[in-house]
């Protein structure tokens, strides 16, 4: 039995179903073409569009006949392209057209701060991007949702249609589930240097690896590449998407909740445990750690704003000597 909903905790400290089971929710399970995230896309994407007149104009460098020329790939290629900055946060879809988000501002803009994503911290944000929200669904649901380690792929298609059953999504047929969990899995699963062109750099995190020719697993364990500014952005973005009026979150909902911290980038309790007592540091005194009582909670003081928290994210990152503290 498949538990299919994505459970965030309410104002009240209950849980309720939402996203995945939402009946505005939109599911998807292709865009990619069955190219996996390649390096240098998403550069290729940001200055395109970062470089168009206006979002309207920005989405036809995506479709006009000189779009094979501009990003040297193929034409599905380019919609590829399109597809994984969107998915992870590097581009954005809005009413007027796309536009550069500001995590594709803060890696690669005028002053871009890993123009090159040569550094953990950038691939850990993107998989951050890619995987906390319900855009891509099988990827949303392989590391929110199940529950188990060890998984062949066929389990997770047939869990996926069972969900799209459950959910009453229509046109969701077998065969594209399929392949697009072979492209997500071709994108965690490999690494640079590698025979296969269409290895990922969100390979380089082994958040997933391969135990045979059938079966991978999600590696759950310590991530030392994980800076604690990164860690610490995302738990301030989980908790004001989750509970925004709280001013505590328990270690069972960092650790475990869908899109937390702990379940994303799939740390152990041991290693949510060592960071959650450095929060005061790292944190400048707006979050701390308390063990009362054989209560472990997170208390914050203030809400800082979402502008706040990213220029907060930039300095610790752009930084060389608090990057290596980081």
């Amino acid at each position: 039995m498949y538990n299919f909903s994505c459970w965030m905790t309410s104002p009240g400290g209950k849980v309720r179903a939402q996203e995945l089971k939402n009946d505005q929710y939109r599911p998807s399970f292709s865009g990619h073409e069955t190219f996996p995230l390649r390096y240098g896309w998403l550069q290729k994407a940001y200055r395109a569009v970062s470089g168009a007149p206006s979002p309207k104009d920005a989405v036809h460098v995506f479709r006009d006949p000189d779009s094979i020329a501009r990003f040297g790939v193929g034409r599905n290629m380019v919609g590829a392209i399109r597809y994984w900055a969107t998915g992870a946060g590097i581009l954005d879809e809005t009413n007027e057209g796309l536009v550069t988000t500001w995590l594709g501002d803060m890696l690669f803009g005028r002053d871009g701060i890993d123009p090159f994503l040569e550094e953990d911290s950038s691939l850990w944000l993107l998989h951050w991007h890619l995987a906390s929200r319900p855009r891509l669904t099988s990827a949303y649901w392989l590391f929110n949702e199940f529950r188990g380690g060890s998984f062949v792929r066929q389990d997770i298609v047939e869990a996926l249609l069972a969900l799209a059953q459950d959910c009453s999504w229509s046109r969701v047929a077998s065969t594209t589930v399929d392949r697009d969990l072979q492209c997500l899995l071709r994108t965690y699963i490999g690494g640079r240097g590698s025979s296969d062109a269409g290895d990922s750099i969100l390979a380089e995190l082994g958040l997933i690896r391969p135990m045979d020719k059938q079966r991978s697993r999600l590696s759950r364990g310590r991530k030392p590449s994980l800076p604690d500014a990164v860690f610490l952005f995302c738990l301030n973005e989980f908790w004001r998407n989750s509970a925004p009026a709280q001013n505590t979150m328990s270690f069972e909902n960092a650790a475990y909740a869908p899109r937390s911290p702990g379940r994303v980038f799939l740390l152990n309790d041991e290693d949510i445990a060592e960071r959650l007592e450095r929060l005061e540091e790292i944190s400048g005194g707006k979050l701390g750690w308390s063990e009362t009582a054989g209560l472990r909670q997170i208390i914050r003081s203030g809400h800082p704003s979402i502008d706040f928290e990213r220029s907060t994210l930039r300095n610790a990152l752009a930084c060389p000597q608090m990057r290596e503290a980081a």
